[in-house]
C-alpha cells in the first residue's frame, strides 16, 4: 500500500517534525451519513488523543463554507478538518469510490443504500431501530438530541423505557435521523456537488516516521469501522 501521497499532504500542511503519531479520518462528503457520526464518536475522544500525544487529522471533501457547518454541528475544532473540493488523495489511496453504475450518482447512492455494492448497510440500519445488546450506548445520560420540530430527547429517557449499559432500540437511528435532517436543511452547505455522494473513505494511524500502525478502508455506508458495534475499538491499541 503506497501512503506517499497521504504523507505528503500531512507534511506540506500540518505535520514537519515527526515528533507525534497521527490519526488520520478521510471522509466522504461532508454531509455524507458517516461523515457526521464518525466526527462526532471521535469528538468525544479527542481529550484522550491529546493526552497520549497522538495529532488527529480528518480530511473530507466539501469547502470552507461546508466545513464551518460542520465544524458547528460536530463539536469538532476547524484544526481538525481539512477540506478538499475532489477525491484525487481518496483516488490516490486506492479508496472505493463506491457504485460506479451508468445511472447518475444519486442513483448510485439509493442502490448502495439497498445493500448493492455496500455490503452490510442492510443489517447496519435496522440495527439502528432494532438495537443490539452487544453494543454500548451512544446516548450518555446527560446527552440530548433534538431531531426537527420534536423535543428534546434526552439520554436517560432511552435508559428510563428501554434499559441501559447496550445501545437501545431506535438509539442510533434517532442519532441518524438528527444528522440527515441537519444535512437536508443546510444541503449547499455540506454537497456543493452530488458528484461524489458514494465515495467512501479510510482511517490511518501513523507512528511518527509515518509508517503505518493500524488502517481500515471502508467499502460500505455505513460501515466506517471494522466492527459497527464497537465502532473506536481501535483506539485502544491506540492509547
Amino acid at each position: 500500500m503506497n501512503i506517499q501521497p497521504l504523507i505528503s499532504v500531512l507534511k506540506e500542511r500540518y505535520y514537519d517534525e515527526t515528533d507525534t503519531r497521527k490519526l488520520v479520518i478521510l471522509l466522504g462528503q461532508l454531509g455524507d451519513f458517516d461523515s457526521l457520526e464518525y466526527a462526532m464518536e471521535v469528538v468525544k475522544q479527542i481529550e484522550k488523543l491529546e493526552a497520549a500525544d497522538i495529532s488527529l487529522l480528518f480530511i473530507g471533501i466539501g469547502n470552507e463554507v461546508g466545513k464551518a457547518c460542520f465544524c458547528k454541528f460536530t463539536g469538532l475544532s476547524p484544526k481538525y478538518l481539512l477540506v478538499i473540493p475532489t477525491p484525487t488523495l481518496h483516488n490516490q489511496l486506492g479508496l472505493y469510490s463506491g457504485l460506479n453504475l451508468p445511472v447518475g450518482p444519486w442513483t448510485n447512492m439509493l442502490l448502495m443504500c439497498a445493500g448493492v455494492g455496500s455490503p452490510n448497510t442492510i443489517q447496519e440500519v435496522f440495527r439502528g431501530y432494532t438495537g443490539d445488546r452487544n453494543a454500548s450506548p451512544r446516548l450518555q445520560e446527560d446527552e440530548s438530541i433534538k431531531i426537527g420540530f420534536l423535543p428534546e430527547i434526552q439520554g436517560r429517557t432511552f435508559s428510563k423505557f428501554l434499559g441501559t449499559g447496550f445501545l437501545r432500540p431506535f438509539e442510533l437511528a434517532s442519532l441518524r435521523l438528527r444528522n440527515m435532517i441537519e444535512v437536508l436543511s443546510n444541503w449547499e452547505c455540506y454537497m456543493p456537488s452530488d458528484r461524489y455522494l458514494t465515495q467512501r473513505g479510510a482511517t490511518f494511524f501513523l507512528d511518527k516516521e509515518y509508517r503505518v500502525i493500524y488502517y481500515f478502508r471502508q467499502k460500505s455506508i455505513l460501515g466506517y469501522s471494522k466492527d459497527m458495534r464497537t465502532p473506536l475499538a481501535f483506539f485502544d491499541s491506540l492509547l
